[in-house]
Order: structure tokens, then C-alpha cells, then sequence
């Protein structure tokens, strides 16, 4: 079975990663595409451009969000989270794929998830901190977007499990 054979069998998981992810959230992936026998896509989202064209291939061209700096480029993975991920799935017998989107994260992941027909979708939890709380604040959650604007089952890696008895992030002290 090749790489186009399987996505449009609806084998594809459709993984949402960022530079700084913790590793979790790509072998969990792993485990669960093992699991299903499925192809991992990862995909970035640049949230600062906005995609115009889309590729057969799945490639995007966008331009930014900023009218000032109006050039349309043609989206790329970065190449050191490339590295990382190919590092990372060594040795571990899956199929997997890279795709550089741009627009908003869960709508671009849902997206890609319909096109390919995926069984599902895998996130992971934001980062604590004031940097990630302040993302979220005015961004929203990825995975609750994805769980309310889309069909497809979401599983969410939790990145900074807090332990039990602890109080939530939106919870009062």
C-alpha cells in the first residue's frame, strides 16, 4: 500500500505539533498509528498568514495576516522540527508525512483531517505558563475548538498533567 493508497482509505492521523512540543505527543501518536495501522500527517499552522491556494500535493500558499507585509510564499515545514520528528520516530515501524499549513490552527487541522479522511485527530495540551495561558486566552484551545467544529474523534496528550486534588487552571483558588 503506498502513501496516497492509505490516506484515501481513511487510515491517516492527523497529528497538530508545534516546535517546542514535549516528545509525548509524537510517540503517542506513534503508539496510536501502530495501533489503527494508520499514517501519521503532522502538520504546523502558521497562525500569522492565511492560506489562498491549496496544492494537490497539500501544499499551501499564503500570505500574511499583516497587509503591510503582503507576500505570498509557499508554506514550509520548519526544518529542525523535521528533524526532530524523523529523530524521534527512528526505528518505529509507522508511515508518516509532513504538511505546513497556515490560518487558524483548529480549523486548518480540521481541514486536513476531512481532506484526508482521517480517523481521527491528535493534539496535545498547551503549555503552562503565562506565555501559554496568555496564547490560549486569546486564541482559544486548539482541541476544544476541534472537539466542537468537527466530526472526527480528538485525543488530547496531556503535556503538564497536574496532580489529583489540584487546582484546574480555570478553576478558583
Amino acid at each position: 500500500m503506498n502513501a496516497e493508497q492509505s490516506l484515501v482509505s481513511g487510515t491517516a492521523i492527523v497529528v497538530g505539533v508545534v516546535g517546542n512540543q514535549p516528545d509525548e505527543v509524537l510517540l503517542q501518536a506513534a503508539n496510536f498509528a501502530s495501533h489503527f495501522n494508520a499514517e501519521l500527517v503532522f502538520a504546523t499552522v502558521d497562525m500569522t498568514r492565511y492560506t489562498v491556494a491549496e496544492a494537490p500535493d497539500g501544499s499551501v500558499s499564503a500570505f500574511p495576516i499583516d497587509p503591510d507585509a503582503a507576500e505570498l510564499t509557499h508554506e514550509e515545514f520548519d526544518p529542525e522540527l523535521a528533524s526532530r520528528v524523523k529523530d524521534i520516530l527512528d526505528g518505529i515501524d509507522v508511515k508518516w508525512s509532513l504538511r505546513a499549513l497556515a490560518g487558524d490552527p483548529a480549523h486548518e487541522l480540521s481541514r486536513l483531517a476531512e481532506r484526508l479522511d482521517a480517523a481521527l485527530i491528535v493534539v496535545g495540551t498547551r503549555h503552562e505558563g503565562f506565555s501559554g495561558g496568555l496564547r490560549e486566552f486569546f486564541t482559544g484551545s486548539v482541541a476544544v475548538h476541534l472537539a466542537h467544529r468537527q466530526h472526527r474523534p480528538v485525543v488530547v496528550i496531556p503535556l503538564s498533567p497536574l496532580p489529583h486534588g489540584s487546582h484546574l487552571p480555570w478553576g478558583h483558588s
